[in-house]
């Protein structure tokens, strides 16, 4: 049975990243979903906790039989081998897309540490003052996303984080990963863990066009993700 593929989005921001590549990979003939994550502040809960759950509640109706391809994008890395253990069904491959390999038990802004030192600490010091990121304006992703109305989707499902976001530990499990992995790599912010998938032998391909390249150029990166999952599974 072929696997669906999960494009999953950064918690802070939102499905309509995903969508122009979930429809070309269905120009393919290839299924693909992009669940949207939920979670609430008020609830006495870890948000990456309430993430995975919404993303395990999206894809119940699915065939328990079919395996998943995971693929994460920038924040939603550090939730990949969660998702892997809470889905409790076959797992074909994880992809990370321009995205952080969490550690277990770190917070995001630890990871962040290792990534790019000097804008954790600036991020960090604009939380604790109790600012949120990101605050991107139509302006500042002008560059990164020029076609008008994928902006505008992208900033209307736009979710500014506080402290408490960043702050919370991450946990991954003791056994993964249980499938193969890849890395695909976008912008130089992400050369830290590019590098680290070099090293644990993925298979890692780079093409430059920036963060957002999913926005930009659908078609290479639905083909490079398809291209990184078949090459996983190549002895």
């Amino acid at each position: 049975m072929r696997p669906i593929f999960v494009l999953i989005h950064s918690p802070l921001v939102g499905p309509a990243t995903w969508e122009p590549v979930r429809a070309e990979l269905r120009r393919r003939g290839v299924q693909a979903a992009v669940p949207a994550l939920r979670d609430d502040p008020a609830r006495d809960e870890p948000y990456w906790r309430q993430q995975v759950a919404s993303v395990v509640a999206t894809m119940r109706g699915a065939p328990a039989e079919q395996p998943l391809v995971l693929v994460g994008h920038s924040g939603a890395g550090a939730l990949l081998p969660s998702l892997g253990e809470a889905l409790q069904r076959p797992i074909a491959a994880y992809v990370f897309v321009d995205a952080g390999i969490h550690r277990d038990g770190l917070s995001r802004l630890e990871m962040m540490v290792a990534e790019d030192a000097p804008f954790a600490a600036d991020l960090r010091a604009h939380l604790e003052a109790g600012g949120r990121y990101p605050e991107w304006t139509d302006e500042q992703l002008q560059d990164a996303i020029p076609d008008d109305a994928r902006r505008a989707a992208v900033l209307a499902e736009l979710r500014p984080r506080g402290l408490d976001f960043f702050s919370e530990p991450i946990l991954v499990p003791a056994d993964w990963p249980d499938a193969p992995c890849a890395y695909l790599q976008f912008s130089p912010a992400y050369a830290v863990p590019s590098a680290t998938a070099r090293q644990l032998n993925w298979p890692v391909r780079e093409i430059e066009g920036g963060h957002f390249l999913m926005l930009i150029d659908p078609e290479t990166v639905a083909e490079a993700i398809v291209g990184l999952v078949e090459a996983g599974r190549t002895p």
